[in-house]
């Protein structure tokens, strides 16, 4: 075994340091090495790490705090589980254990490079693309205007609002449109479903889109971006949530030719032709 690959396996003890409340189901945990602070491990958007804690249990999450942060690292979970019910369960100041990183990342210093991007997501699916649009934000210079389509259930529901609404909205050319899937009191905004709402939307097809939400969220956003007459060679998608051990062993991220974790999780959309339709 490859000593990068070996190191990939040694679990880092880190200290959850932070602990904040972004929806009734979804927490985002803050977490620095235990012996000194700062980052576990270097990381580029997009890439995903194994959380776990001895005596519970173990699970693949997205890193979703930017490679450019080297103070600490961020995860947003929602509780599904036996491990995110432990996790959503603990207090600031405990520890777990982490190992990665895992997986292919976005090409932001290839393809994306230069691009009018696109962001779209829905519900928990802002998590892996947190980490990309603040990458961008952080060297602005270097790709074009962004605009980021993000939806949920309910107000409620909309994972990072304060960030979004305070230092994304607006600013460095990023303009943000937020939707909701059904009317409620108080919500002056958009209320469609996703895929509607890009489609309402009709952004160019110059630009480049990465997706990521729920499989069926994702099926249509796809219809929506080929209707728009977008390419499939410009848009990504992310299948994380297959992902298992992360280096290839299990076989239980397999879809057809492909291991989610060695092949992605990060694809372009064209090359999804190439597998069985069981995602």
């Amino acid at each position: 075994m490859a000593d990068s690959a070996r190191e990939m396996l040694i679990p880092i003890v880190g200290e959850v340091t932070d602990i904040r409340r972004d929806t009734p189901d979804v927490k985002t945990f803050r977490v620095v090495k235990s012996d000194g602070g700062g980052v576990c491990f270097p990381h580029m958007p997009g890439q995903c790490a194994m959380l776990s804690v001895p005596g519970v249990g173990e699970a693949m999450f997205s890193i979703t705090s930017s490679p450019t942060n080297t103070e600490y690292m961020e995860f947003s979970i929602k509780k599904c589980g036996h491990l995110t019910d432990w996790l959503h369960e603990m207090d600031p100041g405990q520890d777990i254990t982490i190992r990665g990183p895992y997986g292919n990342a976005f090409p932001v210093e290839t393809e994306l490079k230069g691009k009018d991007l696109l962001f779209i997501a829905g519900g928990i699916g802002l998590a892996p693309l947190r980490s990309v649009i603040n990458y961008v934000r952080h060297y602005r210079k270097n790709y074009g205007t962004v605009d980021i389509v993000y939806g949920a259930r309910s107000v409620d529901d909309l994972v990072d609002i304060d960030e979004i609404r305070s230092e994304w909205a607006g600013k460095d050319g990023v303009n943000v449109h937020l939707t909701i899937d059904r009317a409620q009191e108080g919500w002056d905004g958009n209320v469609a479903f996703v895929p509607d709402y890009v489609k309402q939307l009709g952004f160019p097809t110059t630009k480049t889109a990465l997706v990521c939400g729920p499989p069926i969220m994702i099926k249509f956003v796809l219809k929506a971006l080929e209707t728009l007459g977008f390419s499939m060679s410009r848009v990504y998608t992310t299948f994380e949530l297959r992902m298992k051990c992360g280096v290839g062993k299990c076989g239980r991220c397999n879809i057809g030719s492909k291991y989610v974790c060695k092949d992605g999780p990060v694809f372009r959309c064209d090359k999804m032709d190439e597998l069985p339709d069981e995602y």
